[in-house]
């Protein structure tokens, strides 16, 4: 009987003092988006008010706790600056300090995303050790979300927010490192990143069960046991890395990954498109922007995979057309023939920079991407055209280009003996094809490729849709 009294007294003691508690996202250093209705959640006694003051405005908000002592609030901020504190409090006050106020960017994929700037062993990143040196900026803040594969959903994640330092940007994503860098230089505010990554990861364990039922293929785990890979087994990492991240208030997401998917290509712009719309529904943020790298050349027959990786790259070219306030960057003039992991992830980074400087932030006299828009026939030359090419389309190693192949009605594909370009049209064509139906550019594995505009790569392209 008196274990029983003690140990009641013990849980009305532990519910009477109860610590307010938030997810480890929220946190000293943290950045909150500007100018925004900005979530605030975490624990603390139940039923119970919880006061949540800002000092930016001198506001006091309060929060009520649930039956299990859940609460959630939202607080509004002002344009970017700080460092700021905000105080919370059930009885007991939790204090967050150094919180500064700007735009939030979620950074998330495989690999690619995840790889640092100190690179991988035996595999750098060009220009780190420079970058690393010279990347102290107080007002740049990283949070890493530690590796962490569930069958069900949890609600916080491991990390903590960081300021840019060499000790600290050499271990954090380069991708995410670049991006945010050109933000910070161009727009002069602070700058978050929250990087939620995991190399080899599937496109699949980024989604939820509800979200891949339109894919029979994919494999749902019903138990435990059914958790074949820790970061390929389908919604794994959306319930341990990405739900619980999910609310917090943020400016768009970038996103490398594609690569584990080459050999499902069919179904990746499908996917990559339905993952958009499930993030968007669930964040309640709108249709906020989505710009995603193209994975680079690389020779994927290395890994005795066999397939060929443009297949892939077309149907992430695909997704910007089918989904709204969405954007591409190219990287066909960065890949490593014999390394999945480019070196140069400055070009990614600051490309998909580049997207949010122009299409975001309304930054005037950023260049575009041109994209193949279709292709006409005269005699035995096919006339290739582009769109969003106004400074014309041009071959950055000369006056051709060997990256074009041609075929006729026996789809027989031979490289094109001559291609030139006039203005924003590409001409090709083959002794050996007298009447041409079908084109393709670097639709291959690996290519370096050589068709620009305006300083940018062309994606790969094919003008058939014949089956492999």
């Amino acid at each position: 009987m008196k274990k029983i009294l003690i140990a009641l007294m013990t849980a009305v003691c532990l519910q009477t003092s109860a610590k307010v508690e938030m997810p480890k996202m929220f946190g000293d250093g943290m950045v909150l988006q500007r100018e925004a209705a900005v979530n605030l959640w975490g624990t603390a006694r139940k039923n119970a008010q919880v006061s949540i003051t800002t000092l930016w405005d001198g506001k006091t908000y309060s929060a009520r706790t649930d039956k299990d002592g859940r609460w959630h609030q939202t607080v509004h901020t002002p344009e970017a600056g700080g460092p700021y504190t905000i105080t919370l409090s059930d009885g007991e006050p939790l204090v967050l300090k150094d919180i500064l106020i700007g735009e939030v960017w979620i950074c998330s994929g495989q690999s690619n995303m995840e790889m640092q700037m100190k690179g991988f062993k035996g595999q750098p990143v060009e220009g780190a050790i420079n970058d690393v040196l010279q990347s102290r900026d107080d007002d740049l803040r990283m949070f890493t979300v530690k590796r962490n594969s569930q069958f069900a959903p949890v609600d916080t994640v491991n990390g903590a927010w960081l300021k840019a330092t060499p000790a600290t940007t050499r271990d954090f994503s380069a991708t995410a490192y670049y991006f945010g860098r050109m933000l910070r230089r161009v727009l002069d505010v602070p700058v978050g990143l929250i990087v939620a990554s995991w190399g080899g990861s599937a496109c699949e364990a980024w989604m939820t069960a509800d979200w891949l039922r339109a894919f029979p293929d994919a494999k749902i785990p019903q138990t435990p046991d059914d958790i074949k890979s820790k970061n390929r087994t389908p919604t794994v990492l959306y319930n341990g890395m990405l739900h619980p991240l999910i609310g917090y208030t943020m400016r768009g997401v970038i996103w490398y990954q594609g690569e584990d998917n080459v050999p499902r290509y069919a179904t990746y712009a499908d996917m990559l498109s339905t993952m958009i719309r499930g993030w968007r529904s669930e964040w309640q943020q709108g249709d906020f922007p989505f710009y995603y790298c193209q994975i680079a050349p690389y020779d994927y027959d290395l890994i005795d995979w066999h397939v060929n990786s443009a297949l892939l790259r077309e149907q992430q070219a695909k997704v910007e057309t089918m989904v709204p306030n969405s954007a591409m960057a190219v990287l066909m003039d960065a890949g490593l023939e014999y390394g999945i992991h480019p070196r140069k992830k400055n070009v990614a980074g600051e490309r998909l920079a580049m997207l949010a400087l122009s299409k975001t932030y309304g930054i005037g006299g950023i260049p575009e991407f041109a994209r193949y828009e279709g292709m006409e026939i005269q005699g035995d030359t096919a006339v290739v055209r582009f769109e969003r090419s106004k400074e014309w389309v041009y071959f950055d190693r000369g006056t051709t280009s060997r990256l074009f192949e041609i075929a006729g009605d026996d789809r027989v594909f031979y490289p094109a003996d001559k291609v030139w370009i006039e203005r924003n049209r590409v001409y090709v064509k083959s002794n050996q094809v007298k009447k041409p139906v079908a084109v393709r550019y670097a639709f291959r594995n690996w290519a370096d490729g050589d068709l620009f505009h305006d300083g940018l790569p062309v994606s790969s392209f094919r003008t058939d849709e014949w089956e492999e």
